[in-house]
């Protein structure tokens, strides 16, 4: 592609999608980047009218070239000569992978506005509102004038709420200004990150992981070292195996429970094993995301990795508003930890985003003041939220070879279907990956899943039962035609 701008001629390659009206969209893509495209072709019927031209692409990572620097040339015109003009993009930010599931949510609903009668299982999102007593309180912070910038770590007044939250809910104890207060847990989640490692320290992750704990290790120019744990152990970290990995590298581990994506929760009992584990090594610190710990299911109970012995001088726990309240787009987390390493986050956030929102602050410590737990208004949603999951533990456990470890909380399954790889499809092609697997879903399915292997499990999908009992019933019957279709390789 050439374009002309104000004399400025930039020359590059072009990805590009189409839309339901056939028109292109593009973007620069440059050499050595790595880029993804989703593209899907089929004809839909939609009231009695087809469809066509509805493409997405499988999710691919292309790279060119085996130098890490993304070079492109702006070509600068004048009379006589032309001019080349570095805009070279940073090698750690070529290093990181985009989100597949962002990237899956955002093709899904792409669809959907064409249109395209798409079952939308891919987000992380409570799908009830914002409880009403957290809506108003924000609400009124507007009209009483808390529009202004908020002190840098949070307002004194969220920040002790939570320091008494954590005191009764999790028994752990902080002071105010041992707590950040950030635009949402992952931004707490990678300011620790920075915060705390070195170029070349090791970030040990158990898989399946959260997919932005990677890229996150890769911003901080750290190591990811990921440790695998198997369905048959409920997918949890086993303290053997860590113990094997810890190096003198070795200088975070994360931990997620109640886990995103498989909805595992870490018994006390494996905690205090892992905790031991850790204590060998004074250099090896622990982030602990509890983004998800009202969202369990009896008998599941959450332990904080904190609240264990010794544990609390070198754990770091994030935790925020997002899933307990249904307060995704009020955009509110938080870390909480030894004074040391807490200052340095806030450091970081005082260069970069400043304090969260004073709105969303009011609004949060309205949340905290609904009781332990989130009340009765969180207990209905978690109830909610239990009866979608057993619905689907047991209509999967009808497809002939599909594994399903029963997750004690959150709101996903993480369903091996790996039994199904290796099938070929008329019209579609190989099954074989997640990926391909989550493309023929949504093409001939039309529901959108996240494949595996973002997750880093190539074997599994995930699906999403933030959606109401109806959405997850038509769902499943999608799911369930689409893969009696499938005709297993023998060697599977």
């Amino acid at each position: 592609m050439a374009g002309k701008v104000s004399g400025i001629r930039i020359s590059s390659t072009t990805a590009s999608y189409e839309s339901r009206s056939g028109s292109r969209k593009s973007s620069s893509s440059t050499t050595n980047t790595t880029c993804s495209i989703i593209s899907f072709s089929s004809t839909y019927k939609l009231n009695n009218t087809t469809t066509t031209n509805l493409s997405i692409k499988s999710l691919e990572t292309k790279r060119c070239h085996k130098s890490s620097t993304i070079c492109s040339a702006v070509m600068l015109d004048s009379n006589s000569d032309q001019m080349e003009l570095d805009i070279t993009l940073s090698p750690r930010v070529n290093a990181v992978k985009p989100s597949k599931t962002v990237a899956i949510s955002d093709q899904a609903t792409a669809l959907v506005e064409s249109g395209v009668p798409v079952i939308r299982l891919a987000a992380g999102e409570p799908d009830f509102d914002t409880p009403a007593v957290i809506a108003e309180a924000g609400m009124n912070a507007t009209c009483e004038g808390y529009t202004r910038y908020s002190p840098n770590a949070g307002t004194l007044e969220l920040r002790t709420a939570i320091c008494k939250k954590l005191k009764e809910e999790n028994g752990i104890s902080y002071t105010p200004d041992q707590v950040v207060v950030s635009n949402g847990a992952k931004q707490s989640t990678l300011q620790a990150v920075l915060a705390i490692c070195s170029p070349r320290d090791e970030v040990i992750i158990p898989a399946p992981f959260y997919v932005s704990y990677p890229e996150m290790a890769r911003l901080a120019d750290a190591t990811p070292v990921i440790l695998p744990a198997s369905i048959s152990e409920n997918f949890l970290l086993d303290p053997k195996i860590l113990e094997s990995k810890i190096t003198e590298k070795s200088r975070l581990l994360i931990l997620c429970s109640p886990s995103n994506p498989t909805g595992s929760v870490y018994p006390k009992k494996l905690l205090e094993e892992i905790a031991r584990v850790v204590a060998k090594h004074p250099r090896l610190l622990v982030i602990s995301d509890e983004i998800y710990e009202h969202i369990i299911y009896k008998p599941a109970v959450h332990t904080s990795f904190a609240s264990l012995p010794g544990m609390w001088e070198r754990t770091l726990t994030v935790n925020g508003f997002s899933k307990t309240f249904a307060m995704t787009g009020w955009r509110l987390g938080y870390i909480a930890g030894p004074t040391h390493f807490v200052a340095a986050c806030n450091k970081i956030q005082s260069q970069s985003t400043s304090g969260a929102s004073s709105i969303s602050q009011k609004a949060a410590v309205a949340a905290l003041g609904m009781g332990y737990a989130g009340g009765e208004t969180v207990a209905h949603m978690v109830k909610a939220f239990r009866e979608r999951r057993d619905f689907l533990v047991s209509a999967f456990r009808e497809l002939d070879g599909v594994k399903i470890s029963e997750p004690q909380g959150a709101f996903y399954l993480f369903l091996d279907f790996s039994y199904y790889y290796g099938s070929e499809v008329d019209g579609f092609g190989l099954i074989k990956d997640s990926e391909s697997l989550c493309r023929y879903f949504l093409e001939k399915g039309q529901v959108a899943l996240v494949p595996g292997d973002a997750f880093g499990d190539d074997t599994c999908i995930r699906i999403s039962y933030a959606a109401s009992l109806d959405t997850l019933k038509a769902a499943a019957e999608r799911i369930k035609k689409a893969t009696l279709a499938l005709k297993p390789s023998v060697s599977v």
